[in-house]
């Protein structure tokens, strides 16, 4: 296949490019390095089947010759990024969307777009299904992030239903390991860096909050089987199409005082832990439902919450 990645330098998106070279598809980056690291995919500099572009995906793509896919995942993605940078995701997630979309009508090209849990807001329903709407503020600091993906998902299922275009959404949770930015403020990297540095772990509220924590690999390897499966226009079930939604994450739930202490053990810091007021709109809980994953793609999480942070603090422990 000859995929295009949007994103591509990025923590998730450059390990979908290795994932692709490895298995001798021809891949194309586009990435204008906002948040993306070009250290991220430069062992592939040089390889004939590989080309890195830096582009602004809300501004005109072109490739020259055929597309298979293309997999849209330019947007800033942690908390720290989006509420410093709310102009550039909300235009990413509508505007970058749209152009990325064009691009694959042109090619007849599978599309596949990366959501998030967050569309789920503070959930109501627990665990989250692909059934359940949602519970999001979306005038509120983390809505420019909730909502552009919401947008994203509606625009993505506007151009399968109206162009038939052969389309996939997966919806991303909580998910960890090497190449994260140590400075990107996600709870996994906050921690691991604070106890290497032996400085507090900032734990907001009283850490009972829930979250469910994926290893990349995993992730990596649900998105592809994702990206992979035939096209199932027919199926005879709307909770057997292929094009709706899909929960892609580790159904293990736990609090984030749990995580803070596990972090502790494992780099054996004696940093102590420091409790912060809550973010406004904080999800309260977070874990995803996989049936349709596991029914659709054969797909569950393998790598456990203890083994999957052993590999990422030797991933830190050398990068920072």
């Amino acid at each position: 296949m000859r995929v295009l990645i949007t994103g591509g330098a990025g923590f998730l998106g450059s390990h979908i490019v290795d994932r692709l070279i490895a298995d001798d598809h021809e891949v194309i980056v586009f990435d204008n390095l906002l948040t993306g690291r070009a250290d991220n995919i430069e062992h592939h500099f040089g390889n004939p089947r590989f080309t890195f572009v830096k582009q602004d995906v809300t501004e005109y793509l072109h490739v020259d010759g055929d597309l298979d896919a293309v997999v849209h995942l330019a947007s800033p993605a942690s908390p720290i990024d989006y509420l410093q940078l709310p102009i550039q995701t909300l235009k990413v997630g509508s505007l970058g969307t749209h152009k990325a979309l064009g691009l694959a009508k042109a090619k007849s090209a599978r599309f596949l777009l990366a959501s998030t849990s967050e569309v789920y807001g503070d959930p109501q329903v627990h665990p989250q299904t692909e059934q359940y709407w949602g519970h999001v503020n979306p005038v509120g600091p983390r809505g420019v992030y909730d909502e552009a993906k919401r947008f994203g998902e509606a625009i993505t299922m506007a151009y399968h239903r109206y162009h038939g275009l052969d389309t996939r959404i997966v919806r991303i949770f909580n998910t960890y390991g090497t190449r994260m930015r140590p400075n990107d403020g996600r709870v996994i990297s906050n921690f691991i860096v604070q106890a290497l540095k032996n400085e507090p772990l900032t734990v907001y509220g009283d850490g009972r909050q829930t979250r469910s924590f994926c290893y990349v690999s995993d992730l990596i390897d649900g998105i592809l089987r994702l990206l992979m499966t035939p096209d199932r226009a027919a199926a005879s079930s709307s909770d057997n199409d292929i094009h709706a939604p899909i929960n892609i994450g580790n159904p293990d739930e736990f609090t984030v005082i749990e995580l803070a202490r596990t972090v502790l053990a494992l780099t054996r810091s004696g940093s102590k832990i420091e409790h912060l007021p809550l973010p406004v709109d904080d999800p309260r809980v977070r874990q995803p439902d996989i049936s349709r994953a596991r029914r659709i793609l054969k797909w569950e999480p393998k790598v456990k919450l203890e083994d999957g942070l052993k590999r990422t603090i030797d991933f830190f422990a050398t990068n920072i």
